[in-house]
């Protein structure tokens, strides 16, 4: 066989092979082909995401979802997804990007694609009037609780593996609400919140019992996600959120529904994402 027979061969065996794998195209495509966003939210976890009394989604992360569908001439539309159901609901194309309170580790890298913090939440530990509970420390020896598969799940499974205290428990719910609900009734004694989440509660009226015990050292940076393998679209929603934080469109949202003031920072010292 000539050289160039065999260099031909190659070529057409290379090109065969390229027909035969499947062709994936990005979000980013389809979306903008279809004029449609679809975003995960938790709207049950104010301030980030909320039903109004018009039963209409709100929140921090529904504004997000809105101002990326603008962006991308799109058509939102809000897919209210439970805090379990985040990664599922995204890995199964239920929705195009998780806007959820979605803290990035290293865990959930395995599943999906993040993209760097677009939100930065000062945690608090919230208790009741009597519970003596004035700082973390003070958790040993509690029933706690927290909402399945956060971050603060893991801070607390974390100081309790640390205690070794059989006194000290732990149970972990379906919602915000259901936690809310838990500590409220007394079958937990403790859960962490985020600081403009704990004010809000304590400010309805509907938790007179309701005291915040001081803030935790818990950094509660949350993501946007997508698809694992959507380089493209990542690459675009990396792009929209240095837009947003460089536009001032992100310190506006953070003192409409976060807190007033300037935002707190969306880097770690010592490292960027």
């Amino acid at each position: 066989m000539s050289k160039f027979s065999a260099v031909a061969s190659l070529a057409a065996g290379i090109a065969a092979a390229a027909v035969m794998m499947p062709s994936y195209g990005s979000t980013l495509d389809t979306v903008i082909q279809s004029k449609k966003l679809r975003c995960g939210v938790m709207l049950g976890s104010p301030p980030a995401g909320f039903r109004t009394s018009a039963n209409q989604p709100d929140g921090f992360d529904v504004q997000y979802c809105y101002d990326m569908a603008k962006a991308l001439g799109a058509k939102p539309e809000i897919v209210e997804t439970p805090s379990q159901d985040r990664i599922p609901a995204l890995v199964s194309n239920r929705i195009d990007v998780l806007i959820a309170s979605t803290t990035n580790t290293a865990q959930r890298g395995i599943s999906v694609a993040f993209s760097q913090p677009y939100i930065n939440y000062v945690t608090v530990l919230l208790t009741r009037k009597g519970t003596n509970i004035q700082n973390v420390a003070g958790m040993k020896g509690h029933p706690l609780g927290g909402v399945n598969g956060t971050s603060s799940e893991q801070y607390i499974n974390g100081h309790i593996a640390e205690w070794k205290d059989p006194k000290t428990t732990y149970t972990g719910f379906s919602s915000d609400t259901e936690a809310y609900l838990a500590l409220q009734q007394s079958k937990v004694d403790a859960i962490l919140v985020s600081a403009s989440t704990a004010n809000l509660l304590v400010k309805s009226g509907k938790f007179p019992t309701f005291v915040v015990a001081g803030n935790v050292d818990l950094n509660d940076m949350d993501s946007i996600a997508v698809k694992r393998d959507d380089y493209q679209f990542l690459q675009w929603v990396k792009l929209f959120v240095w837009n947003q934080v460089a536009s001032g469109r992100y310190k506006e949202l953070y003192n409409k529904y976060v807190a007033p003031g300037e935002p707190a920072p969306l880097n770690v010292k010592g490292v960027d994402y």
